[in-house]
């Protein structure tokens, strides 16, 4: 018998699987809090140069140029640090650093750039270790970001959150497929991006509410901590436990979701059948030509996706109009988006990709055409 047959029989996506996905799908809203953070925590208000000299307006620079401008006529930077304005702000990681133009770009650069890497423990010590270790991960270097005492700290705290929210994804996404059976994967798959969804709205809030860059911080890592319970709820995937000859174990569990689900197990002596088990590498997706074309592709989408999705996400204050309200209708968004995901992907996979890219594409053309005047055209080309 196989693995997924056996599956099937105890119920391949019942309420064993569903309370699973409740666990799943609920770091996924602090994810995006910690994703789309640096929004507000690395915001540059409005600012002028804290110095005895005057902007010279005759020029026409606006107060933010950063440029101070000497009894001669002669341009030079602000010596003396900067005037933030608090209209919006109590206080942003850029106000406290107060500083230069260049370490300006900078900052907003690098700390609006969320970390994709996942930790190396997924096959070796299994799913829930790896999901359990970068929860804990994510929560204790978020909240010591909320207290970092200088900028270079700052960024390292923050690469490691990246590099923990990374591993969150892919750990719950794996554990989440692996228990739910071929039929229902590709809904199981979608449903923690509406969660995100949900994040994405919240945080527009959180922040509203909360204008202080360290104690923003502080909201949205400290409650990452009630997820303490999931020592005691969250199971390892079966599959992995038989691909690492643990069978009892994933006997037990598969017992258990059988009871759960409603479901007889297998009274029968039966032999699961072992799947081939291969050595893989990088190599692997360029050694064919066929592989090949197909790595370069996806290669190049993945890399379009993210580079537009991450570029209007994070410079959502740029769009000139009301960042919190900005931020909340991007998290609005994402709900119609997954479900049109969700309707199209089981007709066709190819048709639906080239379909989105190619609207996609055109709507990013379409801010270049939006008169300067015009305040909500590129927002909703965005």
């Amino acid at each position: 018998m196989r693995f997924d047959d056996l599956l099937s029989s105890v119920g391949g996506f019942g309420r064993y699987q569903k309370t699973l996905y409740v666990w799943i799908c609920l770091p996924q809203v602090l994810i995006a809090f910690h994703m789309m953070a640096s929004v507000f925590t690395g915001a540059t208000p409005p600012h002028r140069c804290r110095d005895t000299w005057r902007h010279d307006n005759a020029s026409g620079a606006p107060a933010s140029a950063c440029l101070a401008r000497a009894p001669n006529g002669t341009a030079r930077t602000c010596g003396a640090g900067w005037t933030y304005s608090r209209e919006v702000f109590e206080s942003t990681v850029v106000t406290e650093v107060d500083c230069t133009p260049d370490t300006l770009h900078f900052l907003q650069s690098h700390t609006h750039t969320p970390v994709r890497l996942s930790p190396p423990v997924l096959d070796r010590y299994g799913r829930r270790f790896a999901l359990l270790a970068s929860l804990a991960l994510q929560t204790v270097f978020g909240v010591g970001t909320a207290f970092a005492p200088s900028f270079p700290l700052y960024v390292f705290l923050r690469f490691i959150v990246g590099a923990a929210v990374s591993g969150v994804i892919i750990n719950a996404f794996v554990l989440g497929t692996e228990w739910t059976c071929t039929r229902h994967r590709m809904l199981a798959g979608i449903i923690t991006d509406y969660f995100f969804g949900l994040g994405y709205m919240l945080l527009a809030g959180v922040a509203y509410l909360v204008r202080d860059w360290r104690k923003l911080q502080l909201a949205i890592s400290a409650p990452g901590f009630l997820f303490i319970f999931y020592i005691w709820v969250l199971p390892h995937s079966a599959r992995w436990l038989l691909a690492n000859d643990r069978r009892d174990e994933a006997i037990v569990l598969l017992r258990r979701a059988a009871a759960v689900n409603g479901k007889d197990f297998p009274s029968t002596k039966f032999e699961i059948l072992p799947e081939q088990r291969r050595s893989h590498t990088a190599v692997d997706l360029v050694r064919t030509p066929q592989m090949r074309k197909r790595a370069i592709i996806l290669f190049y989408i993945w890399f379009v996706n993210v580079l537009v999705y991450y570029g209007l996400s994070l410079g959502v204050s740029h769009l000139g109009v009301n960042l919190y309200l900005t931020q909340f209708v991007f998290g609005v968004v994402e709900i119609p988006a997954r479900s049109l995901v969700m309707l199209f992907l089981p007709c066709s996979r190819r048709l639906p990709q080239s379909a989105f890219l190619a609207v996609g594409g055109a709507a990013c053309l379409l801010t270049l055409a939006v008169p300067a005047g015009e305040r909500w055209g590129r927002p909703a080309a965005a």
